[in-house]
């Protein structure tokens, strides 16, 4: 009778989070060797458009699981660490083979990792959960498009068209993504008190 139980309570949990996003997120995960492979053997066009539709399926799962109501809790931690782990990947096999230029994935790392630090601890610590601003969403948006787009004008020829259009976004995407982060402080510490005293 137990053992039943459990399974059908089982059987449920797994229903509920084997969704299509959770899908998309994990197979963003399993495509990464995928990636690095690509640039690691000198494919830098074919490396930055996989890259590129690694970094657009946060969109596509985030659409999907708000659109069909497929949001579950594991997909509310899976997708943010997908999403992360896909741009520090990315950012970090562009720099290794020179694809793009240190100073700009320096800056866009250290943001990076420092609002990754920031939620883990003060998740950690109590903090209630709380949605990705607007401008949070705007900049990675313009980020996960300049990344790409300036690794691919690094081949030359008449790739070089996107190195411009990764800047035109690069740019101010760096700017909002600061902008952002220095918005989430008083929204971290409301949410951390708010998280304690619940």
């Amino acid at each position: 009778m137990w053992k039943g139980h459990w399974g059908y309570h089982l059987s449920v949990r797994i229903r509920e989070n084997l969704t299509i996003p959770n899908v998309l997120s994990l197979l963003r995960l399993a495509m990464l060797p995928t990636f690095v492979s690509l640039f690691a053997d000198g494919r830098v066009v074919a490396g930055s458009w996989f890259f590129g539709l690694l970094a657009s399926t946060d969109w596509i799962d985030g659409y999907i699981a708000r659109r069909f109501n497929q949001v579950s809790e594991l997909g509310k931690i899976l997708d943010p660490i997908a999403d992360r782990t896909v741009f520090f990947v990315g950012i970090g096999a562009a720099l290794y083979y020179n694809y793009l230029p240190m100073w700009f994935g320096v800056v866009i790392l250290i943001r990076e990792v420092f609002i990754a630090v920031l939620m883990v601890v003060a998740t950690a610590m109590g903090m209630e959960r709380f949605p990705v601003t607007r401008l949070g969403k705007w900049a990675t948006f313009a980020l996960m498009a300049a990344v790409p787009w300036i690794t691919l004008g690094s081949a030359g020829g008449a790739w070089t068209v996107f190195t411009y259009m990764g800047w035109a976004v690069g740019i101010p995407g760096v700017f909002v993504s600061y902008k952002s982060f220095f918005q989430y402080l008083p929204t971290v510490r409301s949410h951390l008190a708010s998280g304690r005293r619940s």
